[in-house]
């Protein structure tokens, strides 16, 4: 018994001399493999760290020469480590690529395309998800530094998601318009503002949540769920408008820094100098100034926005506290803000030089004419009042108020009736939290453009007088409205995809998304939630209303309310509204770069390249220029609805794609996140879609609108790409949804519409031979109904499955470029008529089944050695009896392309058997297509000698009035003739040729019968007259001349000449016809000719045979048909008429191809129509 003797030896990376610090971690990898003989398994994609593995053993056979083994020694190549195996008595080693584990010999077939569960697993686990946002850009901008191995992301879910999401939500609206909000709509219906935006917000998150848990979701954020849950139409279209909203989202905050700037820290800086226009063009001198800075800086480096970040969130962090903080300090101890009053109307302080509150002052005189304020006067227009008491002169004097009310500074001028009748007060600015003030503001007060802010509760003259521009009132600056409140204040909920678009930076992706977006949203809500009521329950309404704070000096409104100073939320907020255009800047253009990247769109590809590092430069650019569009508009008011839109738009289709997902169950369906249901998504749409139109309905068609023709643009020119997503699913429910439906019953006669199969044949190079039948089918549909494009590839489905592909992309490339819509088939067979038919019986689905069947004409039908004929016959059986109606244009390369209109010119029917209404219906199709669009219609029927043509006409042209096809209508009699010289002659030809080639045949399996690889060289007879016969049917067809137009032989027979054979007109012609018959003296003459020809004896009595009388009168019809169709419709652009049904009896094929060759002889385009056998168009609506 053989022992077995097992040698572990450890090894370390540290141990092997020459490992540079760049070699992989290897000591992560440990345990121990057991190597029996030769025969091991081995990593090929990482063989250096399989030999040197934490552990390795070998097992040697008693006897068999014990080894110690040695560490791996590492040569040196070129450039690379050459690592010698560790193993002993190794053979095949590490080289053996043919090698696969004993355990697994079953499927070693299936391990080049299908690899072991233990490797995938392997490859799955060491799977890294790098952010495609600023973090390399930082990285690769450090100039000189060691390049530094990528490190796993370990941001968790406070760092990577919570305070991300906080920093964009909180904005420039909560420190500018909030306050503005709620005393203009009052505490509770800017509750209601604000919770029906949380709503939207927390329900896009839920949606947001399952779809970013429903695996790995790259940087790209939004735009990258919705365009892998939705497609590439929708994630384009809506990625878009997320980017464009991004941007003016980044035109905003700088707005919203530069009113900052102008109005409250630097009021002196204006250029221009004024209220109104002044003060937009302020606006955008400054914001342009602004926004090139900022362009600048992100252009420069983003590793220094990216630190900046923390300051400008502790700036927000800081300045939400001030707010908390002041608000519970007003309750004991109200800061000091008076806002002057004229009766019930507020007076602008900011510009009163004075800052008297009165109409006179009382002034002390001195003997040095030194005027010493001592007491302010009762605000009345009496005379001055003396004070007995004082030893000094008292004199009234006027204030910086009087000179604007009145028409002079003196105590007697002209004064405003609304300035006499009411006198100045002062009342408290920040009444305080225990005042009361928030009875007050619980309802709203909304404004048109230039009203006056009024305190209801004060007392006024009844009189009401017309309040002038030039007084020192406060004035409101826009018409106000519930919608648009709503349309400002939305864009301070938004933001929340920031934890998504770093999900790449995340620990733990998949557990951080939810809860941290979540909780951000809550913390923000309730933020918001509770300033409403802090802000209705603090400052005095009038305040509320005065959105620039004129009526308190200039102070921005929500700092008034701030601890300890109006400063932190000035200074704060600034700082804030910087920092988040700065972030916009900088994640806009990485947006637009990832839709670039993605080559969805054509016109963007060239914003997907940049700096060497990956920075977008162009994409900033881009993005630059939009957002001075914005700036442009100057008023941040005008600009928060359009961001609305895009904002709006975003979160709608994040609510569709998880609603979309959830209902249709799809079997990727599988989100961690759990709390979510369709029904939740469903009222995150509507709430958006609802905000949309309530904020604008304008902006909101025209955001639709925009959307809309990206999607179009994408549907059209775009590359097509296939991500699995949602709207794909959709289009298979609404399909089988649709089958079922059709499947219920038969297509009425009003709906039936040409369902096409176009049979293609391919060349030996997979070329179409015949592109013109797709052509001329595109023509047919006009776009519309189903087009099934099919081909039959000979061989074997095994051994020609690749030709089968190659086939089916020849026929997509024909389709693109002919612009049919349709599907391809290709079905491998031994014979070409075996898989017609089998794609006759199978194509289609359901109710979308083919009805129509086109196929091309077999020109070479004549030549014996060509089976293409044989093929056309049992097809045209396959669809008569499958009941499909058949159209075969002859000469189709003598077709019109869809490049080359008919200006003018006919299109011919003749209407010889009633076929369902084919002929009628075909007609009018083609004239709906730009190429036929010009052509008129005739129609020709044939009358015979019993018929009344006269009467025949009107009924045809009824019948067409009620079909309300327009056409001329012409009724052809055609009169009982005998059977003329040339039909007999014609009908003897075919029948003769068709027994010729008979006898042909029956020699040939003859030969086939005997088996003898030398048997054609025992009947040397035998194959001679073969072969001769074969060069006699070959020179009497050419000598009678028979093919048609578009054939490679002569043709140069005409109706002209066989009218006249017929009639026996002109005895030469008639001549030349007669003797075109082989008779007995040119048979001898032939043989003669050819005497070393031997005639078997199957060919002895063919020209003694005479001409069926049934074959005789087809011909006969077949020539005087031809005749008639060549003397009317030579001129026709296209003839469409009746296709005659194949012989029942298979002997007689060769003759029906004779018979339509002789029927459509001397026309240049002709359509041969078969119906199917039931009605297709219908007199009825």
């Amino acid at each position: 018994m053989a022992s077995v003797r097992f040698t572990v030896t450890p090894t370390k990376a540290e141990d092997l001399p020459g490992l540079s610090d760049t070699s992989p971690d290897l000591s992560s990898r440990s345990g121990a493999r057991v190597r029996f003989g030769s025969r091991e398994s081995v990593n090929r994609s990482d063989p250096l760290s399989e030999s040197l593995g934490g552990v390795t053993t070998v097992a040697t056979a008693a006897g068999g020469g014990a080894e110690t083994p040695e560490h791996s020694s590492i040569e040196p190549g070129e450039g690379n480590s050459k690592i010698s195996s560790v193993y002993i008595n190794n053979a095949h080693g590490v080289d053996d690529d043919d090698f696969y584990d004993r355990n697994l010999a079953l499927f070693e077939e299936e391990m080049d395309t299908r690899p072991k569960v233990s490797s995938l697993l392997s490859r799955l686990a060491n799977y890294t998800n790098l952010t495609q946002g600023a973090k390399e850009h930082e990285e690769a901008e450090s100039i000189g530094e060691k390049k530094k191995a990528s490190k796993s992301p370990q941001m968790g879910t406070f760092m990577g998601v919570y305070l991300p999401c906080l920093q964009n939500i909180f904005g420039v609206i909560l420190f500018l318009r909030l306050t503005w909000v709620v005393g203009t709509a009052g505490i509770l219906q800017a509750l209601c503002i604000v919770f029906i935006c949380c709503c939207c917000t927390m329900l896009t998150a839920i949606s947001m949540s399952a779809i970013a848990t429903n695996g790995v979701v790259p940087a790209g954020g939004s735009y990258f769920m919705i365009s892998r849950s939705l497609g590439p139409e929708f994630g384009g279209a809506v990625g878009l408008c997320f980017y464009l909203g991004t941007t003016f989202a980044g035109a905003l905050y700088i707005l919203g820094a530069v009113e900052i700037l102008l109005v409250y820290i630097a009021p002196k800086a204006a250029i221009f100098e004024g209220e109104g226009a002044a003060m937009l063009n302020n606006m955008r001198i400054y914001g342009t100034i602004f926004l090139l800075l900022m362009s600048l800086l992100v252009f420069v480096g983003v590793k220094y926005v990216n630190k900046l970040a923390s300051i400008f969130l502790a700036c927000v962090i800081v300045s939400i506290i001030s707010i908390y903080v002041g608000a519970l300090v007003s309750a004991f101890k109200e800061p000091h803000f008076p806002v002057c009053m004229l009766g019930n109307r507020t007076i602008n302080s900011h510009d009163v030089a004075d800052d008297q509150c009165n109409k006179t002052v009382m002034v002390q005189m001195t003997d040095t004419m030194e005027t010493n304020l001592t007491a302010a006067s009762e605000n009345s227009t009496m005379g001055p009042t003396l004070f007995p008491t004082q030893t000094l002169a008292m004199m009234e004097k006027t204030t910086f108020l009087w000179e604007h009310f009145c028409q002079g500074p003196e105590l007697n001028a002209s004064c405003d009736e609304y300035f006499k009748s009411n006198n100045f007060t002062k009342i408290k600015g920040i009444p305080g939290l225990a005042s009361g003030i928030i009875a007050e503001n619980l309802w709203s007060s909304y404004l048109s453009k230039g009203d006056v802010l009024e305190k209801r509760s004060l007392s006024s003259s009844h009189i009401s007088h017309p309040s002038s521009a030039h007084h020192l009132y406060v004035f409101a600056d826009i018409t106000t409205s519930f919608t648009l409140l709503v349309g400002i204040f939305f864009p301070s909920v938004t933001g929340i995809m920031a934890g998504s678009n770093r999900s790449g930076d995340l620990k733990d992706a998949q557990r951080s998304i939810p809860i941290g977006t979540i909780l951000a949203i809550l913390t923000t809500s309730i933020v918001y939630l509770s300033s409403v009521v802090l802000f209705g329950a603090c400052i005095e309404g009038v305040v509320l209303r005065d959105k620039f704070g004129y009526s308190v000096k200039g102070n921005l409104v929500v700092g008034t309310l701030a601890w300890p100073s109006p400063w932190v939320i000035v200074i704060g907020s600034f700082f804030s509204t910087c920092g988040a255009g700065l972030q916009s800047l900088t994640g806009a253009p990485r947006l637009l770069q990832a839709i670039a990247k993605d080559n969805i769109i054509p016109f963007l590809r060239v914003f997907g390249h940049g700096k060497a590092n990956g920075e977008p430069t162009w994409a900033l650019l881009l993005t630059a220029l939009i957002a001075e569009l914005g700036i442009l508009i100057a008023s941040l008011d005008l600009v928060a609805p359009i961001l609305t839109m895009f904002f709006l738009m975003c979160y709608l289709f994040v609510n569709l794609a998880c609603a979309l997902q959830t209902l249709l169950r799809t079997p990727n369906w599988r989100p961690r996140f759990s709390y979510y249901h369709w029904t939740l998504s469903f009222l995150g749409m509507t709430i958006c879609l609802a905000l949309m139109f309530i904020s604008s309905w304008y902006y909101a068609i025209v955001a639709m609108v925009i959307a809309g023709m990206i999607y179009k643009y994408i549907e059209y020119h775009g590359a097509e790409k296939e991500w699995g997503d949602g709207i794909r699913g959709l289009s298979l429910s609404a399909a089988r949804y649709a089958l079922l439906r059709l499947e219920e019953g038969p297509p009425h006669t009003k709906n039936w519409r040409p369902q096409v199969l176009v049979l293609l044949k391919l060349d030996e190079d997979a070329h179409v031979k015949s592109p013109r039948l797709l052509t001329f089918a595109s023509q047919l549909k006009a776009g519309k109904g189903l087009t099934i494009v099919g081909t039959v590839v000979p061989g074997n489905f095994l051994q020609s499955y690749g030709e089968a592909l190659a086939a089916e992309q020849t026929l997509k490339h024909l389709m693109d470029k002919e612009r049919v819509k349709g599907f391809c088939q290709c079905i491998v067979a031994q014979k070409p008529r075996e898989g017609i038919s089998h794609m006759i019986q199978s194509s289609g689905l359901g109710g979308m089944k083919p009805n129509t069947v086109v196929m091309g004409w077999p020109h070479a039908w004549r030549q014996s050695d060509d089976p293409t004929w044989k093929t056309f016959i049992n097809t045209v059986r396959v669809t008569t009896a499958a009941h499909l109606a058949l159209l075969v244009p002859k000469n189709i390369s003598l077709f019109p392309s869809n490049s080359e209109p008919c200006t003018e010119g006919y299109i011919d029917v003749w209407w010889i058997v009633h076929d369902g209404g084919m002929l009628m219906l075909l007609p009018f199709l083609l004239r709906q297509h730009k190429v036929w669009r010009k052509c008129a219609m005739r129609i020709f029927t044939v009358a015979q000698m019993e018929d009344n043509s006269i009467q025949m006409k009107k009924d045809l042209a009824t019948f067409l009035y009620h079909l309300r096809i327009e056409a001329d209508v012409e009724v052809v009699e055609m009169h009982d003739s005998d059977i003329s010289a040339y039909t007999y002659e014609r009908t003897l030809m075919m029948e003769q040729r068709s027994e010729m080639l008979r006898q042909m045949r029956l020699s040939k399996s003859d030969r086939a019968r005997e088996g003898n690889p030398g048997s054609s060289s025992s009947r040397p007879e035998a194959g001679g007259a073969t072969r001769s016969q074969a060069q006699l049917v070959k020179d009497r067809n050419s000598m009678l001349r028979l093919t048609s137009i578009g054939s490679d032989d002569d043709d140069d027979t005409d109706g002209g000449e066989r009218d006249r054979a017929a009639s026996g007109g002109g005895s030469s012609e008639h001549h030349r016809r007669v003797q075109m018959t082989w008779t007995k003296e040119k048979t001898s003459q032939y043989r003669a000719t050819h005497s070393g020809c031997s005639t078997p004896e199957g060919f002895r009595d063919m020209l003694s045979i005479r001409p069926d009388h049934s074959n005789v009168r087809r011909m006969h019809t077949a020539v005087k048909l031809n005749e008639v169709i060549v003397n009317k419709s030579h001129d026709a652009r296209l003839v469409l008429l009746n296709m005659p049904g194949p012989p029942r009896n298979t002997d007689g094929d060769e003759n029906y191809m004779e018979f339509l060759e002789v029927l459509t002889e001397g026309l240049e385009r002709v359509l041969l129509v078969r119906g199917g056998g039931s009605e297709v168009i219908t007199i009825y609506s």
